[in-house]
């Protein structure tokens, strides 16, 4: 089974490919059109002409894995555009494509934002302060 972590680097393929291609054949493409490392460990996602169905095609130390999803009606119709070959995604972003749903307008949370400092009122020190000298003193 593939887990979908935060960390993983997903790389969504903008070009259709030709879905007759196995394991090899993508991992091909990923080293000629995308310019990227099969063996990386990252999920490379790829769909075919009539945007139908998807390849996800990932290297876990081991071996590869290649996971086929096929629309039973309808086609993925919110694919990424990009200039370049390949649009990094994040990981969430990944669970909705692959849902069939629109990338831009289903934005997540920051991945990072600044934590502020929890700050005390100085009333609420002298309580705390107090509170663990009865303890101590018990």
């Amino acid at each position: 089974m593939i887990q979908l972590t935060p960390q993983m680097r997903v790389l969504v393929a903008i070009e259709a490919v030709d879905f007759r291609k196995g394991i090899d054949g993508l991992a091909s493409v990923v080293r000629v059109a995308l310019q990227d490392d099969p063996f990386s460990g990252a999920v490379f996602v790829f769909r075919n002409r009539r945007a139908t169905a998807l390849k996800v095609l990932v290297y876990d130390g081991q071996g590869y894995w290649l996971c086929q999803k096929r629309l039973s009606r309808g086609r993925f119709r919110h694919w990424p555009r990009a200039g370049q070959p390949a649009r990094p995604v994040l990981a969430h972003e990944l669970a909705v494509l692959l849902a069939g749903g629109d990338l831009e307008a289903a934005p997540g949370q920051p991945l990072w934002r600044p934590v502020a400092p929890a700050t005390r009122r100085p009333d609420q020190l002298a309580v705390a302060s107090s509170a663990g000298a009865a303890s101590v003193a018990r």
